[in-house]
């Protein structure tokens, strides 16, 4: 260890700076510095010397070239326990920087704003910033590297009780964190860069991610499972991570889950929505002319599952939503908003977990999956029909209107279904659901199991397959349950049959020609 005589100071958040910079000078700690840092110091009173007086050399290029220099990184980069390199700095009149404070141009926080401009972003990308950290986490043992002004007071304090040093363990854990803090940042340029890069480039050859901890959970899944939760670097459309909790415990891994799953539901929709999620599976949707009508007639599609459930809403939720939702013990309200009377209403059980979201936002990035060894990486499902009445008509009968409209509502609700997914709805609500079976015949029959318990008829329902009906048999069961319309992607071996056994029953169908497995 050596004594700090000198060092190099260079921010770009000022955050405790000042104060930093006059412990160090009552400790007869010689301060370089550049720039808008060296004003803000010498401002507050410091003895600074500029970085161009150290160096003899000028900054140029508009502030692109300050500490570029073999006096800044001989002082970094040289061995106090190595001869040679003690020779080379004594032959070139290079002094020892014995500490190097340094955060980053905001690189980040530019590119997070919407509409910015390319130019702009990269002139904050820095060079000299991380070529210091860079060389002063490199030769830790003689180098005291500081990135975060969370530590500034923890290293004064080892200044003044240690004789002007720091230990070991305390470099060795600066310099872990300067390179983790400067792998972020150039993650952070690489993956904005990709944004311009070539469309048949989109799956990068190397996939370089850095996330935030945002908050550890009290658990994962199951309470045996730690957890954390983490944001995505940058500007990413639609975050869950920022909604605005105005009320409610702590949310859970499982809250996250659900509440993710609802609000993909509920965007599909123009009109007035409510969704249901329980277990990130919907148990109830529905669209209406008013926001508490469409959660009512969600509800009663499976008064049951929806008990404890997450409910999610494409309008604000007003003092009749709130009345609705009160007679239900429910976990989460996800909304745009929330008028004043329908929060005081819902204040009355605090430990409703209420979330604020602008849902309008749209999604970016990939859908990624942990797997042994690796990750799969695809593409957000975004696929839908634009048209549903250009769809393509299989069967002798043609889908009525309302059939139709049916169709394109079932075929939304069953794009965010578990595979296999069957389920029967009107034009306008869902009435039976079946998910997540491995049989699609199966799925069909919970389907229909589950609007029975509720005495709910299916009676001219409709019916949406998330994909398409091996065989016939699917089609018995739906039709025998009183479906008059089914929507599918077709593309079965079985195809002929499955359209002859609709005919037998006088069923519309039509063929999307799109998949939706959800696995």
């Amino acid at each position: 260890m050596a004594k700090v005589e000198r060092a190099l100071i260079s921010v770009s958040d000022k955050t405790g700076i000042v104060e930093f910079a006059k412990g160090l000078s009552s400790l007869k700690i010689e301060i370089i510095s550049t720039g808008g840092t060296a004003k803000a110091l010498k401002d507050a009173g410091i003895r600074v010397k500029d970085v161009s007086d150290y160096t003899g050399f000028p900054e140029m290029l508009g502030g692109r070239l300050k500490t570029l220099h073999p006096k800044i990184h001989g002082g970094l980069l040289w061995r106090r326990d190595n001869p040679q390199d003690e020779r080379d700095v004594k032959a070139n009149q290079i002094k020892s920087i014995d500490m190097v404070v340094v955060n980053l141009y905001p690189f980040e926080q530019t590119v997070s704003k919407q509409n910015v401009e390319f130019d702009e972003a990269v002139e904050n990308i820095d060079i000299g910033g991380p070529t210091m950290l860079r060389a002063a986490s490199k030769n830790f043992r003689d180098v005291i590297v500081l990135v975060d002004p969370a530590d500034y007071g923890k290293i004064l304090e080892e200044l003044r009780t240690q004789g002007g040093e720091a230990g070991y363990d305390t470099k060795f854990y600066l310099a872990r964190k300067v390179f983790s803090h400067t792998a972020r940042y150039d993650t952070l340029i690489s993956n904005y860069l990709q944004r311009y890069g070539r469309a048949e480039d989109e799956f990068q050859q190397y996939m370089n991610q850095s996330y935030l901890k945002i908050s550890e959970l009290r658990y994962g899944e199951n309470p045996h499972q730690k957890a954390a939760l983490y944001k995505e670097p940058l500007y990413n459309g639609l975050s869950l991570v920022d909604a605005k909790i105005l009320q409610g415990k702590e949310m859970s891994y499982n809250n996250y889950l659900d509440s993710s799953a609802a609000i993909d539901l509920v965007k599909e929709f123009n009109r007035p929505a409510a969704a249901i999620i329980k277990h990130n599976t919907p148990c109830g949707v529905a669209v209406a002319d008013a926001i508490e009508s469409a959660y009512v007639k969600a509800f009663e599609a499976d008064p049951i599952s929806a008990f404890g459930g997450v409910i999610a809403l494409n309008r604000d939720v007003n003092a009749a939503a709130a009345r609705e939702m009160l007679k239900l013990f429910v976990e989460i309200i996800i909304a745009p908003g929330f008028d004043p009377e329908a929060l005081k209403l819902l204040g009355e059980k605090p430990n409703i977990r209420l979330l604020a979201l602008d849902i309008t936002q749209n999604h970016t990035g990939f859908d990624i999956r942990k797997i042994q060894g690796g990750l799969l990486v695809q593409e957000k499902d975004r696929g839908m029909i634009e048209d549903f009445k250009s769809l393509q008509v299989v069967t002798k009968r043609k889908p009525t209107d309302d059939e139709l409209a049916g169709l394109e509502f079932a075929w939304k609700i069953c794009k965010h279904m578990k595979s296999n997914a069957i389920i029967y709805t009107s034009k306008d609500k869902a009435l039976g659901i079946g998910a997540g079976q491995t049989s699609r015949v199966d799925s069909a029959k919970l389907a229909e199991m589950k609007a029975a318990n509720f005495n709910i008829s299916l009676k001219g329902s409709v019916v949406g397959s998330d994909a398409f009906f091996p065989a016939r048999d699917g089609i018995d069961v739906i039709a025998k349950a009183g479906a008059t319309a089914v929507i599918q992607p077709g593309g079965s071996i079985k195809d002929k049959d499955v359209i002859a056994a609709a005919d037998e029953y006088n069923m519309a169908m039509v063929f999307t020609g799109m998949r939706h497995f959800k696995h």
